[in-house]
């Protein structure tokens, strides 16, 4: 119950019960001669003490977490947006590389969300650009870490910073989640590399996404960003651009932001092998177990 309520609960606490009970079942396999004269059923408990042990083993190492990140934009390892990590997590998400070529999302009527279908390109182990298509069921798998598609995505107001005397950065804002956050479209931003915060806002009268038909997430074609700077309030169309004190900052477009659910447990495939060494040894004592007496005796 601790475990399943709180997130402390679910590394050590919960790991040192399991190995207890794999030392425990293996005690008893050493100790009774049964078990060492039926080589499936040894099989089969010797399956189980892997299984605690690797349930026990993936408890102390995961990683969950999530990430934003901006339609053509790449993920470079780093910080996520949100982490809840073991105490020995065994992965290095500093070597994963992919990047969001964007994604396409189908709703029913009544803004019923269907499958994510998101397009990404990562570098390989060989170093090799690859493509592929993920979703909410179906990861991109790097280094053993799992990116999975989420409800979480917005618009992003994609600006160019010259500082003064400097050279152009080119930056992004994330604003709140679409469409659960549809009249809230608005986001302080700290301007790159100052103290200056501006107040961000998306405007436009577009229905994106029509609660009486089936529609498609997509960008509004006419719109404009609202950027407030205390009582100064500009106006921005793509191309527009304003002079503040540090530098020039110009609109360039409006693109998506998707949140990626972020999972890694180096035990999966083992857990998979084991278990299913489990079932076959056990399907194996029971098939010798019945051939020995006539089904009808």
């Amino acid at each position: 119950v601790l475990a399943y309520n709180s997130e402390a609960w679910r590394s050590w606490p919960l790991a040192l019960p399991l190995t207890g009970l794999a030392l425990n079942l293996l005690a008893a396999l050493a100790s009774n001669p049964a078990f060492r004269r039926q080589t499936a059923l040894i099989v089969f408990h010797l399956a189980l003490v892997a299984l605690l042990l690797l349930i026990a083993a993936g408890r102390m190492s995961y990683l969950k977490g999530t990430l934003e990140l901006t339609e053509g934009a790449w993920f470079e390892g780093g910080a996520l947006t949100s982490t809840d990590a073991a105490r020995w997590h065994m992965g290095d998400l500093d070597r994963v590389r992919f990047t969001n070529l964007g994604f396409t999302i189908d709703y029913a009527p009544g803004v019923r969300r269907d499958a994510t279908r998101n397009r990404v390109g990562w570098i390989d182990e060989r170093g090799r650009m690859r493509e592929s298509t993920i979703g909410d069921q179906h990861p991109l798998v790097v280094e053993d870490y799992r990116f999975y598609t989420s409800f979480n995505k917005g618009f992003a107001p994609t600006f160019t910073f010259t500082p003064t005397g400097g050279e152009a950065i080119l930056g992004a804002v994330h604003l709140p989640s679409y469409p659960i956050h549809q009249y809230e479209q608005t986001r302080e931003w700290a301007l790159p590399g100052t103290r200056r915060m501006l107040w961000i806002l998306l405007d436009f009268d577009e229905t994106i996404l029509d609660p009486a038909q089936p529609s498609a997430f997509r960008v509004p074609s006419d719109y404009r960003v609202i950027v407030r700077d205390n009582a100064e309030r500009w106006e921005l169309r793509p191309g527009e651009a304003i002079d503040l004190p540090e530098g020039r900052l110009e609109l360039v477009g409006l693109r998506t932001w998707m949140g990626y659910k972020v999972f890694y447990d180096w035990t999966l495939p083992w857990l998979a092998a084991t278990g299913a060494l489990a079932v076959i040894s056990l399907g194996w004592h029971f098939a010798t177990k019945f051939r020995r007496k006539a089904w009808d005796a």
